[in-house]
């Protein structure tokens, strides 16, 4: 383990609840990087926490440009919280450009770090900036610290056999032991992932390692720091095994766990889509739990392919965002034509079209649930939170194969890449819903649409000896499946269809009212708008006001008993990120009741000061 010098422990430590930290600086300054990095440091000591990732579409955007800026943002914290933050407390600015696109978030008297190595004129002009930020009244009423990381990177690395541009991309390091020290961190973990990330190249690890070091020991200059900080581990999280997770990689466990539940492998057919991509890379790498992974060359593809999965007795698994949701449309008919299980996770984003590929949204719902030619109901469920979305993914799992359908797991940008702790469930109390197939012949015939009591016809693999049946789009004949033009059968299958899936209602809860069972207002949300809806309404109620939240997990069917939950509250506001169409929804499915749209389309998820402004608004009137 490396070890570090402890001059700056004579300095005052200040004791802080909770921090929030952004690292802002070109694509390619590691910031991502970085911020993971002290991510993992504050969950091993054991801090809640909340990240949001925040970096261009483009894969290399000019260097030193607004457009190209990258950020990370962690808060942690010694009490349970719900989301990263609404401002930073401190800012690391790598260049000009990082600074003007973050500073106007940063909270009052914060403290902005500046990398001045990057600060002349050629910097300023890139960033689009007529003035230095440093000299020209930008930085008003915050606490300024200048520090020339390209500079002291490059003494701390003299005679490494690094080429000058290698030795610079080692800054970002220097920066992670600086917020080490700050924050009283240890470097351990990260001196760990260094010598395992660049175990093959040795020189790297050393080069890095040197770096964060470094930028530990920098932090004992007084004359950068009056004050370390320190953030408690949180005593309020259950007890429990922890990992930290993004809601990829959630989502991803999820479906294996939720396969293996069922007695099944998991088959995954993707093409690679941002913001879903590692959702595909992810499973790729569980083949020693017997997932098969391709690669398709388009979405079309990749959903026929997971359906023919299904086809052989597999869990066929798709993931893709909105664009491709869109090409996947007529597959998912294929499979509600079919009555074969099939999970699409949809990792939404900005939209429409291209649109903003790494920025959020939630526009996909209307999309989720009527997207598709003729009718072709499909169940529809949306993670809260990155942890949320592990059990998201095995509800999905279990509706898709106990009902015969395919499911739609919606997620989205910042629910993907951002991070939590995680408990470890307990394996033995997870429920088992095991797939049985038809295995012979039943008595008095084998008959392929057949039902049970949900509704969904026998799943049989190919190959059976004496259960051979018809397959395909066109419309099948009431329990025989053969191929039928006849209009009463249609009619009938129609209706069969969306009484399956009207079913799943009979097996999901009522979601719980969180504060009064009855009272002036009801925050009524659905995905990743949890934490800031949590945030607000525990804000609120502390003022003493009469306000409640409820959270759907279930958007299709809608879960039982809503309309007697909307009944006991005077008003309904629905906060969501994208132009109302949840509201929309209830409005349809729930005309009595009057629901208060509240839409954000910034590609920025909700802040908790402005959900709490607008309930206080509401409440006022």
């Amino acid at each position: 383990m490396t070890q570090t010098r402890n001059l700056g422990a004579d300095l005052p430590s200040q004791q802080f609840e909770n921090v929030v930290i952004r690292f802002a600086g070109d694509s390619g300054d590691g910031m991502q990087i970085t911020g993971s990095q002290f991510t993992h440091t504050a969950a091993l000591l054991g801090n809640d926490l909340a990240t949001f990732p925040d970096f261009p579409a483009e894969i290399r955007a000019p260097a030193g440009t607004q457009p190209g800026v990258s950020g990370f943002q962690v808060r942690f914290s010694s009490s349970d919280i719900h989301t990263p933050g609404d401002r930073p407390d401190v800012l690391v600015a790598m260049n000009p450009a990082a600074l003007a696109v973050n500073i106007k978030d940063l909270a009052p008297g914060g403290i902005v770090i500046i990398n001045t190595g990057q600060f002349a004129e050629r910097d300023i002009a890139k960033a689009g900036l007529k003035s230095n930020p440093m000299t020209d009244g930008t930085l008003a009423g915050f606490r300024k610290i200048e520090i020339d990381i390209n500079d002291r990177v490059k003494r701390a690395l003299e005679g490494s056999p690094l080429s000058p541009k290698d030795i610079q991309r080692c800054k970002n390091f220097y920066t992670l032991g600086l917020m080490y020290w700050l924050y009283s961190r240890p470097l351990d973990a990260t001196v760990v992932w260094l010598k395992d990330k660049f175990s093959k190249k040795p020189e790297l690890a050393e080069a890095n390692i040197k770096a964060l070091t470094a930028g530990f020991n920098a932090g004992d200059i007084h004359e950068l720091f009056q004050n370390r900080y320190e953030v408690a581990a949180c005593t309020t999280m259950p007890p429990g095994t922890y990992r930290n997770i993004t809601g990829n990689e959630a989502a991803s466990i999820g479906l294996v766990a939720g396969a293996e539940l069922a007695g099944l492998k998991v088959f995954i057919g993707s093409y690679p889509i941002t913001p879903a991509s590692s959702i595909l890379e992810q499973l790729a790498s569980y083949k020693h739990y017997g997932v098969v992974s391709f690669q398709a060359e388009d979405e079309i593809a990749a959903i026929c392919s997971a359906i023919g999965a299904s086809y052989t007795g597999y869990l066929g698994v798709t993931s893709t965002s909105g664009p491709g949701m869109a090409l996947k449309g007529e597959g998912m008919g294929l499979a509600v034509s079919l009555e074969l299980p099939l999970v699409i996770v949809d990792v939404q984003r900005g939209g429409p079209s291209t649109g903003l590929p790494t920025k959020t949204e939630q526009a996909d719902l209307l999309q989720a649930i009527f997207g598709r030619n003729s009718e072709a109901p499909i169940p529809v469920l949306a993670a809260a939170t990155p942890s949320d979305a592990f059990e998201c993914a095995v509800e999905a799992v279990r509706i898709a194969v106990q009902y015969m359908t395919p499911v739609i797991l919606l997620s989205d940008g910042y629910i993907a890449n951002g991070a939590e702790p995680w408990r470890l469930p307990e394996i033995d109390k997870l429920p088992r819903f095991a797939v049985k197939f038809l295995g012979e012949v039943p008595e008095g015939g084998y008959l392929p649409y057949a039902r049970d009591d949900k509704r969904a016809r026998p799943w049989v693999k190919p190959g059976t000896p004496g259960l051979e049946h018809r397959i395909g789009g066109l419309e099948k004949a009431h329990l025989t499946g053969h191929i039928s033009y006849d209009p009463e059968n249609h009619d009938f299958m129609v209706r069969m269809r969306a009484a399956k899936v009207a079913g799943v209602r009979d097996t999901i809860p009522t979601p719980p009212v969180v504060g009064d069972a009855q009272g002036d207002l009801l925050v009524v949300g659905w995905g990743s708008t949890y934490g800031s809806i949590a945030s607000a309404v525990e804000i609120t109620r502390a003022k003493g006001q009469r306000v409640s939240r409820l959270h759907l997990r279930h958007l299709w069917p809608l879960p039982a008993g809503l309309d007697e939950i909307f009944a006991r509250f005077k008003a309904i506001l629905i906060p969501e990120m994208n132009l109302g169409q949840l509201a929309r929804l209830l409005r349809s499915e729930y005309p009595r009741h009057d629901f208060i749209s509240y839409s954000k389309v910034q590609g920025q998820p909700f802040k908790t000061f402005e959900l709490t402004n607008k309930i206080e608004s509401i409440l006022e009137k």
